[in-house]
C-alpha cells in the first residue's frame, strides 16, 4: 500500500510546479467481481480491475478545479496536471475554498477491520456457485416462487491513497462482499416481488446462502393475498430496511451542503428537541468492521464518532471542510466524492425485538417495502407508496398493498415511540425497525 502513495505525492508536486497554490491528489485502485443467476443459469459474470486519479488544484484567490482521469500514462498525467491547474485559474473565487487546516498524520488503525483476505482468496467458481444456490434455495421454499429478479454475489477490494501539498499522506485498503436474492411469488394474477441481502467486509461474515434465500422467499410469500387497506390514521412500524430509507431522508436534511442552500427542514434547529427520547442518531467513521469506516475522509480529515441526535435533541449537522467554513463549524470528517456523505450513519437500537413491537401495537401497519419518491426537503414532507402487513390485536393479520403512507419527518421523529433491537451494519445508512405513533394511511 505504501507504493500507492508514490503517484499522488508526485502529482501534487507537479501541480505546485505548474502554478497551483495548493493541490491534492487521490489514487483509487479497485478489483470488482459480480455474478448474477436466474433459475439454473448464470446471466452475467463481471470481473474488472481499474484505477483512477483525482486531482484538486487551487489557484490564488480561492479558486478550485477538480479533474479525474484513468489515463495514468506519462502523457496522460502531464495533460491532467496542466488542464486542472489551468482550469482553476478561470473559476470564480470563493473565500471558503481550500485544503483542510492542520491535518494530523494518517495512522493505519487495524481495529477498524477494513479488509478481509477471503474476498481475494475465494475462487470465482465458488462465488458463481453461491449465486446459483441462492436461486435454487429460494425456489425450493415454495411452489409459488416461480421467477426471480436475479440472485447476485459481488465483492470489491479498494485501495485509496491521498496526498496534499500541506504534507498529508494517507492510504488504506478495504473490502466488501454481498449476497442477495430477489424472488417473485405467483399470487393469482398478481406477482409479489421481494428482496433480501447480506453485506459485510468479507465472505465469512455474510449470512449463509440458505438464510438469505429463505428470508427473501418468505418476504415474497408473506405478501400473497394482499388487499388494499382502508384510509385511516394509525401507528406505523417501519421494518429495518425501510427504516434505513427513512433515515436516509433525514441524513440528506442534516448535510451541511443542503443546509447552506436553505434546502433542509432542520435549519435553525440545532440545540432544539425534535425527536422523541428514543431518537439517538450517530455517524461513526471509526466503527470496527463498518462498511462506511475509514481512517480519514475524502479530504484526509480523520473520521470520528459524531452524535447528531441525543434523546431527540439535534446537536449538529454533518460537514466537510468547505461547508464547515461557510457555516462556521469544523469538519465532522464526512467529505466524500466532492460532497458530504455518511460514514456509518445509524439510529441507536432499542431492547425490544420486532415481534415485541408488533405485539405492543393493538392496530397498525408494518411497512416492509416502499415505492417511488415524493418528498419536500424544505418542509420535511414524507409520502411513499407502500406494501406491508396489517396488525390487529398485536398480531400480523394479513398482507396489504397499494396504499400510501404520509406524514412529516419532523413529526415522525417526534412520534417515534418504540425502537427494536434488529440493527445490522450492512450499509452506510442503517436503522433498526421503529414505530411512529401515528401516520396517515391512504387506501380505499
Amino acid at each position: 500500500m505504501d507504493d500507492a502513495l508514490t503517484l499522488p505525492a508526485e502529482i501534487v508536486e507537479r501541480a505546485i510546479a505548474a502554478g497551483a497554490a495548493e493541490a491534492e491528489s487521490t489514487l483509487s485502485l479497485y478489483a470488482r467481481f459480480s455474478a448474477e443467476a436466474r433459475a439454473t443459469e448464470i446471466e452475467t459474470v463481471e470481473q474488472s480491475t481499474g484505477r483512477s486519479l483525482t486531482v484538486r488544484a487551487f489557484a490564488p484567490g480561492g479558486r478550485k478545479a477538480t479533474l479525474t482521469s484513468s489515463d495514468l500514462t506519462r502523457d496522460g498525467l502531464t495533460k491532467l496536471v496542466r488542464e486542472v491547474v489551468d482550469a482553476a485559474k478561470f473559476v470564480a473565487p470563493d473565500p471558503y475554498v481550500g485544503l483542510p487546516d492542520d491535518l494530523p498524520a494518517a495512522v493505519e488503525d487495524a481495529r477498524l477491520g477494513l479488509y478481509r483476505d477471503d474476498v481475494h482468496e475465494r475462487a470465482s467458481e465458488a462465488k458463481i456457485a453461491d449465486a446459483l444456490a441462492l436461486e435454487a434455495e429460494a425456489r425450493a421454499c415454495d411452489s409459488r416462487i416461480v421467477n426471480s429478479g436475479g440472485s447476485r454475489v459481488s465483492d470489491t477490494i479498494v485501495t485509496l491513497a491521498l496526498a496534499n501539498s500541506r504534507g498529508f499522506r494517507g492510504v488504506y485498503r478495504a473490502s466488501q462482499a454481498m449476497r442477495s436474492a430477489k424472488p417473485i411469488a405467483q399470487d393469482g394474477a398478481a406477482r409479489r416481488v421481494a428482496q433480501y441481502g447480506s453485506a459485510a467486509r468479507g465472505y465469512a461474515e455474510l449470512e449463509p446462502v440458505t438464510t438469505v434465500a429463505r428470508i427473501a422467499a418468505r418476504r415474497a410469500l408473506d405478501l400473497c393475498g394482499a388487499r388494499k387497506p382502508a384510509t385511516l390514521r394509525c401507528p406505523v412500524i417501519f421494518e429495518r430496511d425501510v427504516a434505513a430509507a427513512v433515515l436516509g431522508d433525514v441524513f440528506a436534511a442534516l448535510s451541511a451542503a443542503n443546509v447552506a442552500i436553505g434546502n433542509s427542514f432542520f435549519i435553525g434547529k440545532v440545540g432544539q428537541k425534535i425527536g422523541s427520547d428514543l431518537v439517538n442518531v450517530f455517524d461513526d467513521g471509526r466503527l470496527p468492521n463498518g462498511l462506511g469506516s475509514s481512517p480519514f475522509d475524502g479530504e484526509g480529515v480523520p473520521t470520528r464518532r459524531t452524535v447528531i441526535f441525543r434523546n431527540g435533541v439535534l446537536e449538529t449537522f454533518l460537514y466537510d471542510t468547505y461547508h464547515g467554513r461557510k457555516l462556521g463549524a469544523a469538519s465532522t470528517g464526512n467529505a466524500s466524492g466532492g460532497g458530504i456523505g455518511p460514514n456509518n450513519f445509524y439510529l441507536e437500537p432499542g431492547t425490544k425485538t420486532l415481534e415485541d413491537v408488533i405485539a405492543g401495537t393493538p392496530r397498525g401497519v408494518l411497512v416492509v417495502d416502499t415505492i417511488g419518491f415524493a418528498g419536500e426537503s424544505v418542509t420535511g414532507t414524507y409520502s411513499r407508496g407502500a406494501r406491508g402487513l396489517w396488525i390487529e390485536n398485536g398480531e400480523v393479520a394479513y398482507p396489504i398493498d397499494e396504499f400510501t403512507i404520509a406524514g412529516n419527518l419532523t413529526e415522525m421523529l417526534a412520534s417515534v415511540d418504540a425502537v427494536a433491537n434488529d440493527l445490522r451494519f450492512d450499509a452506510t445508512i442503517v436503522a433498526p425497525s421503529f414505530r411512529v405513533a401515528g401516520m396517515t394511511i391512504s387506501g380505499t
